[in-house]
């Protein structure tokens, strides 16, 4: 076997028994091919960019950088190269933080002669369809950006009212559900970081959340958005949930929640969004790069009068009104505020106007079961077909008018700089 053929590995570990140990169950394979060793986590940062290794099998604690540091910063710089944690914790939130922070394989010290050989030559293996996989999305040896080969193109649908409590959770959810099929995969994306309850509304609970995906966010892949994704088994659709604690929100900034729904659209055709009605700097992002916006408005006085606000300040934002469709919740045909009279007074359009029928929602919110699963025939289902078709037409439309726009990130953020 040539050497090109082998697998280069690079042992990390603090104490030279262990390293030569590793050596020794190794130095027998004739595919595989020892290429150096480090003593400690910035040791393996430098060696690994001097000898770009395919596997590097990494210590998890070290005195002056731990394995997950030091694998992180590896993944970042060489994304073909794969990492093997070895640790004598057996506990799993090691195993979780190792696996996001990039590693590939999680071993118990001291690794058996079998175990050892099969995680490297399964890395070796996972390292050598990294580097095709480069060299097809970017023509490079390794400066890659992330895109999956064949991957999606799939659209940002953003569900908003400045005004709260109008029902977007409600709408995102049962939209989610209608939209999603084997070839338009749906993923419902909570943006209400502090209070977030999309979770709840389908009656699911998950130990991981956006929080897990913002330090990665220049080197995502399937695999790691995956493992954070809650998976709803009656629709199909999948869930990115909000931050368990309220506090944790801070730990994600706009920036790298917008990276965070850029990578979504090439795994899923439709990316829904249900965004807080405060205007932090996620609601920002996520308006900003949006195919679509569902403006969400009741007959309230003061949900109309927010829902104005809200026009004006996306054409200052230079967000198109073509991107918005205007909806209409919980319409109640015996009060006098008509969807004609909004619209007139508006001067722009209300798309749909989607019933209030509390007999039907609210047992749903309290069960955790979008409607759209068992109330398809219910006038207010027919309303949610109705507004699914008009938001498919509405990004046909667009893309016709306005095929893939150039990057527009940044235009929001520069008019909310601090």
């Amino acid at each position: 076997m040539g050497t090109s053929d082998k697998i280069r590995v690079l042992i990390v570990d603090d104490i030279a028994e262990t390293r030569e140990n590793l050596r020794k169950l190794l130095q027998f394979e004739q595919d595989i091919e020892i290429v150096g060793a480090a003593r400690n986590g910035k040791e393996a940062i430098e060696i690994t960019r001097q000898t770009k290794p395919d596997v590097v099998i990494m210590d998890i604690n070290m005195p002056d950088m731990d394995g997950i540091t030091a694998t992180e910063a590896i993944r970042k710089s060489n994304p073909s190269t794969q990492t093997i944690i070895l640790s004598v914790q057996s506990d799993p939130n090691y195993m979780r933080r190792a696996m996001l922070a990039g590693a590939r394989d999680y071993l118990s010290k001291p690794p058996t002669v079998d175990e050892l050989i099969a995680a490297v030559k399964r890395a070796g293996m996972m390292a050598a369809e990294e580097k095709a996989k480069l060299l097809v999305t970017t023509g490079s040896n390794g400066g890659g950006t992330g895109i999956i080969k064949g991957g999606l193109n799939g659209k940002i649908i953003v569900v908003y009212s400045p005004k709260g409590g109008v029902g977007s959770t409600t709408v995102a959810t049962n939209l989610g559900v209608i939209l999603h099929s084997n070839e338009t995969p749906v993923v419902l994306v909570d943006g209400n970081l502090q209070f977030g309850d999309l979770a709840i509304f389908v009656n699911e609970q998950g130990k991981n959340s956006i929080v897990d995906l913002a330090p990665r966010v220049d080197e995502l892949d399937r695999e790691v958005i995956e493992s954070v994704l809650i998976n709803h088994a009656a629709s199909g659709v999948k869930i990115l949930a909000a931050p368990t604690r309220p506090e944790y929100a801070e730990n994600v900034s706009g920036d790298q929640f917008s990276k965070v729904l850029q990578y979504l659209k090439r795994m899923f055709s439709y990316v829904i969004v249900d965004c807080s009605s405060y205007l932090t700097d996620i609601t920002l992002a996520a308006l900003d790069i949006s195919d679509v916006i569902i403006l969400l408005t009741t007959q309230e006085i003061p949900a109309i009068k927010d829902a104005r606000l809200l026009l004006d300040l996306l054409t200052v934002l230079n967000i198109e009104r073509e991107r918005v469709v205007f909806v209409l919740n919980k319409y109640d045909k015996r009060i006098g505020i008509t969807p004609e009279k909004i619209s007139e007074n508006f001067k722009f359009e209300i798309a749909v106007s989607l019933p209030f029928d509390e007999r039907v929602v609210i047992p749903a919110i309290n069960r955790g079961v979008p409607f759209m699963l068992g109330e398809k025939t219910h006038p207010i289902a027919k309303s949610y077909w109705q507004l699914a078709e008009i938001v498919r037409q509405r990004i046909t439309k667009i893309e016709e008018i306005e095929p893939a726009s150039s990057n527009k990130i940044g235009h929001i953020f520069g008019k909310f700089s601090r």
